[in-house]
């Protein structure tokens, strides 16, 4: 299980296991927070293609389909 820091997600790096569409590295380019500050939205961005996925930020906790950093 990843350690995640809601706080800290965005522009952090990750790696798709398994490839998502035929792409595997991606970036945290948006996180949206509600007033309590809890995460509502995240936008996940492909390096290569640019294309954008929203997910939930807790799906990226489980290690069988999300690595922290670029492998």
């Amino acid at each position: 299980m990843n350690k995640l820091n809601p706080k800290k997600l965005l522009h952090s790096k990750w790696t798709a296991t398994p490839a998502i569409n035929k792409e595997k590295h991606f970036i945290i380019v948006e996180v949206e927070f509600d007033e309590d500050g809890n995460v509502i939205e995240c936008i996940t961005e492909a390096v290569m293609s640019k294309n954008q996925y929203p997910i939930s930020w807790r799906d990226l906790k489980d290690d069988q389909k999300w690595l922290q950093g670029w492998k």
